[in-house]
């Protein structure tokens, strides 16, 4: 499980990176080029990271991070899609699936952790 999330969040960032290069070439495509490129490639770099945890506690303290990057880059997501700045509705609408998704499944992980840490309480 662990490297098929390293793998999807990795395959992810570059779906974005992707995306990101039909954006405009002007002023308001480059802040939204650089900030969602920016929130993608962390939610990737990031759970690397996690991976690495060393207790409950650094793997929560990480997986939060992990958990606003993706929930930033769906934010990002969002505005280049109510923009219509992109022609790819298929591919903006599977990206902010697969960003749902990624959130669920991180949001998830650090509510089993943390039940399992009160449970040993």
């Amino acid at each position: 499980m662990k490297y098929q999330l390293q793998n999807r969040t990795k395959k992810f960032a570059i779906d974005i990176i992707k995306l990101s290069k039909l954006i405009p070439n002007e002023s308001i495509g480059w802040t939204l080029t650089n900030q969602i490129i920016r929130s993608a490639t962390s939610v990737g770099a990031n759970y690397r990271a996690v991976c690495r945890a060393k207790s409950d506690k650094d793997f929560i303290s990480k997986m939060e991070t992990v958990i606003e990057e993706a929930d930033e880059t769906l934010f990002w997501l969002e505005i280049v899609d109510e923009l219509h700045i992109v022609n790819g509705k298929n591919e903006i609408n599977r990206l902010l699936k697969e960003a749902n998704e990624l959130v669920a499944i991180f949001v998830s992980s650090v509510k089993t952790v943390k039940n399992r840490l009160n449970k040993n309480k």
